[in-house]
């Protein structure tokens, strides 16, 4: 009998998704949980199932990712309200996400040969990939009959052009340590560029867009024919756009003049996870918290800030934002199909695609203001905001990443069994 179903799991620092999708070419989802706030107690779960919606706040302490993965597996296999979702015995894949994927290039089913090589990938990720591992090691122990696949997040940028990726750094020091552009949020690049040519009614190889995912986490990709050519991300998810607690772009140097234990290990090193002093400044102590104290961009994106470093830190956020995409308008010649804002902050805040594209007006971007305010509803994939029905588009695209990963999954390894 055929498995029916597959588990797709997004792991945060802070969060944990578990989707359950049908076993079938285009997936439907047959049960979604979560658990947020696992660095800021009480830990919360959200799930739902059809029609059934719950939340509730969690007495369990949670304190990894790991910990909240296994709460979240047994609650949604024990809970009878989520009765499709019965056994473990009934998955067939478990789709993992993996931020940084070194040089692969697509996904790949977990062996004992690619679980030690992303172990040893951890030093260029530790605070991305370590919690996603210990979740693929904790289910290759548990239920050692369903197949791991990884999807990596820099997979979808190895297609950067080598001017591009590479770092003008001593290049024997640079290929012996792995030190490149990688780029990042390639699983949500991935959903967003089928979505937008489908939208567009243009084939993939001939789609060419410049697209946002602006989260606590934000980066911006120059997408040519089809293919990633630029984007914010480095060799670490810290580079390009600032993010909730991350610094993006500053001088180099920086670090070394904010503190001199900058390349001693931080106290929130662990005996498996090795951070260093300055990797948690620029990744957990930085951002528009930094300016403001609140990781939520929705406090800042108002029209009267409470504070001067909120309208600051809005201010930085659209300016950069602004700066990319005037240079990947460049790089891919102005033919641009679409301006694409993805990602929580990008769906959701119409005030940051009203500036960012007041920013850009020079280029052809004009929203219109009742279309912007509404934004994507439920079940609005993609949503043209464009004030013109002739010119530049500006759309809203609603990503879904653990939707692309059970796709993928599917038409790349299920496509003999989905027919049995």
């Amino acid at each position: 009998m055929t498995r029916k179903s597959i588990l797709s799991v997004n792991a945060g620092s802070s969060s944990v998704k578990l989707t359950f999708y049908t076993f079938e070419k285009t997936p439907k989802v047959i049960a979604a949980a979560q658990v947020s706030g696992i660095t800021a107690p009480p830990a919360k779960l959200k799930y739902s199932s059809g029609s059934t919606q719950h939340n509730e706040e969690l007495k369990e302490s949670l304190n990894t990712p790991q910990d909240a993965f296994k709460f979240l597996l047994q609650r949604c296999i024990s809970d009878p309200e989520l009765s499709e979702v019965a056994s473990t015995d009934d998955l067939a894949y478990i789709c993992h996400r993996v931020v940084h994927g070194g040089d692969y290039e697509t996904s790949v089913v977990i062996t004992d040969e690619s679980y030690n090589h992303l172990e040893k990938l951890e030093d260029l990720a530790p605070l991305h990939n370590y919690s996603a591992l210990e979740i693929i090691r904790h289910c290759r122990k548990e239920t050692p009959s369903v197949k791991s696949i990884t999807f990596f997040d820099s997979a979808f940028h190895q297609t950067l052009p080598e001017h591009v990726k590479t770092y003008p750094i001593d290049q024997k020091t640079a290929k012996a340590n792995g030190l490149r552009k990688y780029g990042f949020h390639g699983i949500s690049y991935s959903f967003i560029l089928r979505s937008v040519a489908e939208f567009l009614s243009k084939p993939i190889e001939q789609t060419s867009i410049i697209t946002m995912h602006i989260g606590s986490g934000a980066s911006v990709c120059a997408i040519k024919d089809g293919q990633s050519v630029d984007t914010t991300m480095g060799l670490t998810p810290v580079a390009g756009l600032p993010g909730a607690t991350r610094s993006g772009d500053i001088d180099p140097s920086l670090v070394f003049h904010y503190t001199s234990e900058a390349g001693k290990l931080s106290p929130a090193s662990t005996k498996e996870m090795h951070i260093s002093t300055a990797e948690e400044i620029l990744n957990k102590k930085s951002g528009w918290k930094a300016l403001t104290g609140t990781t939520d961009f929705a406090q800042i994106a108002v029209e009267n800030p409470p504070t001067k470093n909120h309208q600051l830190a809005f201010d930085i956020v659209v300016d950069r934002i602004v700066g990319y995409i005037g240079n990947y308008f460049v790089k891919l010649d102005g033919r641009v199909d679409a301006l694409v804002f993805a990602g929580g902050i990008g769906e959701k805040s119409a005030l940051l695609r009203k500036a960012v594209t007041e920013k850009c007006r020079c280029l052809g971007y004009v929203v219109e203001t009742d279309k912007n305010e509404k934004g994507a509803g439920d079940g609005e994939t993609v949503v043209d905001i464009s004030k013109e029905s002739k010119g530049p588009r500006v759309l809203i695209c609603q990503t879904d990443e653990q939707f692309e990963m059970a796709y993928g999954c599917i038409n790349k390894y299920g496509e003999t069994e989905s027919k049995t």
